[in-house]
Parts: C-alpha cells; sequence; structure tokens
C-alpha cells in the first residue's frame, strides 16, 4: 500500500512539473513572439532572434523556438548588407529545427526564404541554384501539410515581384494569392505560439492585383 501510494504520489509531482515546465515554455515564447511582431530595427530583430535561440537552447526539444529564430534571420536576410550570411545563419538554426521536427511544412517555408536571400546576391547568376532549390521547398511544403497557406504565400509572393517578361506579375500571382488566402479561411494553427503569418501579404497582394 505504502509503495502504491508513493508510486502516486511521484506520478502526480512529475505531472505538475510538466504540466509547469511546458507552461513556463509558453509564457516565454509568447513574450518572444510579441518581441519579434514589435520589432523594427536589424538591432531589434536580432534581440528577438538571440531570445529565440535562448529558449531554443533550454528547452533542448522544442522546434519553434529555433525556426522563430531562423525565420527572423531570413526575413532580416533581405535587407542585410551580408545576404549570403544572414542566410547561412538561418540554415544554422533551422537545422536544429528539423532535427527535432521531421518532413514539417513550416521548415520548408523558411528554407524557401532563404533561397530567395541567398538568390538576391546576384539573381541573374543564382537563379537556377537557388529558384529550383525554392521551387522544391514549396512543393515539398504543400505535400507535407496541404492546409498550410504559408507555401502559397510564398509562391504568390516570388511571381508578384517576378517581371512579367519572365512568367511573374500579376496574372501568374493572383491565383495563387487566392488559394493561399482560402486556405486562410479554415487555417487554425496547432496553439497560440504556432505559426499563423503571411495573410497580410496575401491581402496586399489581392489589393494590388484588383
Amino acid at each position: 500500500m505504502k509503495k502504491t501510494i508513493l508510486l502516486a504520489l511521484v506520478l502526480v509531482n512529475t505531472f505538475f512539473t510538466a504540466f509547469s515546465q511546458s507552461d513556463k515554455f509558453v509564457t516565454a515564447m509568447t513574450g518572444a513572439i510579441d518581441q519579434m511582431k514589435a520589432a523594427k530595427t536589424p538591432e531589434e530583430n536580432a534581440a528577438a532572434a538571440a531570445k529565440f535561440e535562448r529558449i531554443g537552447d533550454a528547452e533542448k526539444t522544442q522546434w519553434l523556438p529555433y525556426y522563430y529564430a531562423a525565420l527572423i534571420k531570413a526575413q532580416s536576410g533581405f535587407m542585410a548588407a551580408d545576404k549570403d550570411k544572414a542566410a547561412d545563419e538561418a540554415t544554422a538554426l533551422l537545422d536544429k529545427a528539423e532535427a527535432l521536427s521531421k518532413n514539417n511544412s513550416e521548415i520548408y517555408c523558411v528554407r524557401t526564404t532563404i533561397c530567395y536571400v541567398h538568390m538576391m546576391v546576384d539573381p541573374m547568376t543564382r537563379y537556377m541554384k537557388y529558384g529550383g532549390e525554392a521551387s522544391l521547398n514549396i512543393a515539398a511544403a504543400k505535400k507535407t501539410d496541404a492546409t498550410n497557406p504559408r507555401p502559397y504565400v510564398l509562391e504568390a509572393n516570388s511571381l508578384y515581384r517576378m517581371p512579367e517578361q519572365y512568367g511573374g506579375g500579376c496574372t501568374t500571382a493572383k491565383p495563387v494569392a487566392e488559394k493561399a488566402a482560402h486556405l486562410f479561411t479554415d487555417f487554425k494553427p496547432a496553439s497560440p505560439i504556432n505559426p499563423n503569418w503571411g495573410k497580410e501579404i496575401v491581402d496586399q497582394i489581392l489589393e494590388s492585383c484588383k
């Protein structure tokens, strides 16, 4: 009887400890996400990315902190003086996320963004390599999660910014943006801290392509 009671107490204690750690993680992530959304300068973006990385290093088993740190690095890379360096830093963080979550549609989306950053260094000479890799990542993101709107967001944005003589512009971007908008109507993130970005990009494309 005593052993049974002791085991029960251990199990209860383990449950509440795990719950407390989970609650602490969500609180930390929520604060970091708010910081990311409020960031306006390169320094503020770097601080938000560093905060996510610290959370990831502390948790060790959660892919989301490294994902967000990589996302910030990748998106900031478009404006970075050394775009290859920013893209490489994003890749290193994303590799940590992927080690914890294989075949993840959201991770494929960030890999797509990283390809675009590399390509911007010299679009004419790098298009074949990084444009091809971006297309493969978008296809993988769609295949892994058919309900995820973000692969379509990235595809629509790429087409929208591509010159018409190369197959871009509103004619090709609008149908893809409409597909993304349709997916957003039903999309529900797995939790309040899971990825849910991109709708504002689709809205801007559709408004511009009226």
